[in-house]
């Protein structure tokens, strides 16, 4: 599952095929997981490539993988990649059993059409979903609301309600709690925008590199935000 807010909870999984595996006669010996994690890409999807390191090098103890339906492989844009993944365990003589789908998993001309049917909706769901969340990010970074991201020196987060009416500024690691809420990016302290200026003079008029402004700053013993140090990546 890529965040904890999807239906597709890991508890509401495990749950699911639990209840198959007891129905089937299975005895769940290994879980692979991976939390808070795209389906886009195999990259970062370390349940997933243990899996298949674990099918693929013989080193498995179970005779069949139990998964909630199709789409748990990913949400891959090229459909054939989860197809690839299914034939690697079943030619490694493992089943793969979908424990939330409505067909047996057979290798019948039926299952094989419908698996495909699924992948595809599965590519396209991620496609459509991809492109609403961009336009939203869109229409709000247009109405000067702030979208993640590093928070610069001498700036602090803001928190307003749906209203536009200012709730309470949020410190480090803090979120908002409410989806209709947003965060507008506002000026910090006097302290912090004067440095922010001294050290834009710094560099445009004296000419100094931003490696040597943050030596500089650092010497000097100026505190940066959340006590961090300086760095040439903090300066710019």
């Amino acid at each position: 599952m890529s965040t904890e807010l999807q239906r597709y909870s890991l508890e509401n999984q495990a749950m699911a095929i639990t209840e198959y595996a007891e129905r089937r006669g299975y005895t769940i010996v290994q879980t692979y997981k991976d939390a808070g994690k795209s389906g886009l890409s195999i990259r970062g999807r370390d349940g997933l490539k243990q899996l298949l390191a674990d099918v693929v090098t013989g080193q498995k103890t179970f005779s069949a993988i139990l998964v909630l339906d199709v789409s748990r492989w990913g949400r891959f844009p090229d459909t054939d990649q989860s197809a690839h993944y299914e034939f690697l365990c079943r030619d490694a003589g493992v089943a793969v059993e979908y424990c939330g789908e409505q067909f047996e998993n057979d290798g019948s001309m039926v299952s094989a059409i419908l698996k495909n049917m699924k992948r595809v909706m599965a590519s396209e769901y991620s496609r459509e979903l991809s492109a609403k969340v961009s336009r939203a990010h869109l229409q709000q970074a247009r109405l000067g609301f702030s979208q993640g991201g590093p928070v610069p020196y001498g700036v602090r987060r803001l928190l307003l309600d749906k209203d536009g009416e200012p709730r309470c500024l949020l410190g480090p690691g803090e979120q908002k709690g409410l989806a209709g809420d947003r965060v507008l990016l506002v000026p910090g302290p006097p302290n912090e925008i004067e440095l922010v200026r001294r050290i834009f003079n710094m560099f445009v008029v004296e000419g100094q590199s931003m490696a040597g402004i943050s030596v500089r700053l650092n010497k000097e013993g100026v505190p940066s935000t959340y006590g961090y140090v300086w760095t040439t990546g903090r300066v710019a």
